[in-house]
């Protein structure tokens, strides 16, 4: 592996301890009224979560306003773009977007960045054929801008990575991987690919309920989009998920290999398989019908997670 370089001047090490061991990802944010986005946000920040992951895609907010949005609504709480799509706006705007929201927001937000998937991204009118190097040359792009803002320092990076020439891209470029949709099998296999220093960050979607039936049916609607994109299941493959496992909205075993489910205990037994595979931060995303509930999970789980 080449030598390990890093745009940013936050080490992993600083960066570990801002994210803390246990988050927050809610993809719902992007979509809630915006008085309702910063109210949630707030209430995260109340419960004890260090850091907020929040999504980007064509039908939801832009991210880096987004991230604006919930940063102004609280004053401790890290946000973190998992992730920023590099084809939404050129390495320029990105580095400078992330300068003017760190500077203003004492350096509490983190940038990912990822390529998206092909179906998202064609439609747009882009080229999804190498996307490892799209990504590469971006990330050499965003080194060569010239930021006139008065930072105190860099802000860090981290990409979406699930296989190993962009995990291994992560820990030569940036501050580490954010990975998602995947078991503690996965956070295993991305650690010994990232090495020891760079930061591990797997979301971990969940469900508060003891039902298997209605927990898997909650579970089996939030993975359906996924299943259908070749990026995950591709990655399911590598993992040793057959292609019956992925037929039919998932086999139970898929699942409950993606989505814990059951009491608080039985969630923080996962996000403790994923801290025990190599992960430096786990964000947890309550899958339920509105962000009331979400947070009101997450106020379930916190004694548990944050404990």
């Amino acid at each position: 592996m080449a030598e390990r370089t890093q745009p940013s001047t936050v080490e992993p090490s600083q960066l570990r301890r801002r994210l803390g061991r246990t988050g927050v990802w809610l993809s719902s944010l992007a979509a809630t009224p915006a008085a309702r986005a910063r109210k949630a946000a707030a209430e995260i920040e109340e419960l004890g979560y260090p850091a907020l992951w929040i999504g980007e895609t064509p039908a939801g907010r832009e991210a880096f306003t987004h991230a604006a949005l919930l940063l102004s609504a609280t004053g401790r709480l890290h946000v973190a773009t998992g992730i920023a799509n590099v084809y939404g706006r050129d390495p320029v705007a990105a580095a400078n977007g992330a300068a003017t929201l760190a500077e203003a927001w004492d350096q509490r937000f983190v940038l990912g960045l990822g390529v998206s998937h092909k179906p998202l991204v064609a439609p747009r009118g882009h080229d999804y054929s190498a996307p490892l190097e799209y990504m590469r040359d971006y990330l050499d792009g965003m080194d060569r801008a010239s930021i006139e803002l008065p930072q105190a320092e860099t802000p860090p990076r981290m990409l979406a990575a699930l296989r190993r020439r962009m995990l291994e891209l992560a820990a030569r470029r940036t501050q580490g991987a954010h990975t998602y949709f995947v078991p503690p099998e996965h956070t295993a296999k991305a650690r010994e690919i990232l090495g020891p220093d760079p930061v591990l960050a797997p979301e971990q979607a969940v469900v508060v309920e003891a039902d298997a039936d209605r927990a898997r049916e909650i579970a089996r609607e939030y993975a359906a989009m996924y299943l259908s994109l070749p990026n995950y299941t591709n990655n399911l493959r590598e993992l040793g998920f057959s292609d019956d496992d992925l037929a039919g909205g998932g086999s139970d075993r898929l699942i409950d290999a993606i989505v814990v489910w059951g009491e608080p205990e039985t969630i923080a037994e996962r996000v403790r398989a994923h801290h025990d595979a190599g992960a430096d931060h786990v964000c947890v995303q309550p899958l339920a019908d509105s962000v009331g509930t979400q947070i009101e999970h997450l106020r379930l789980l916190a004694p548990a997670l944050l404990g």
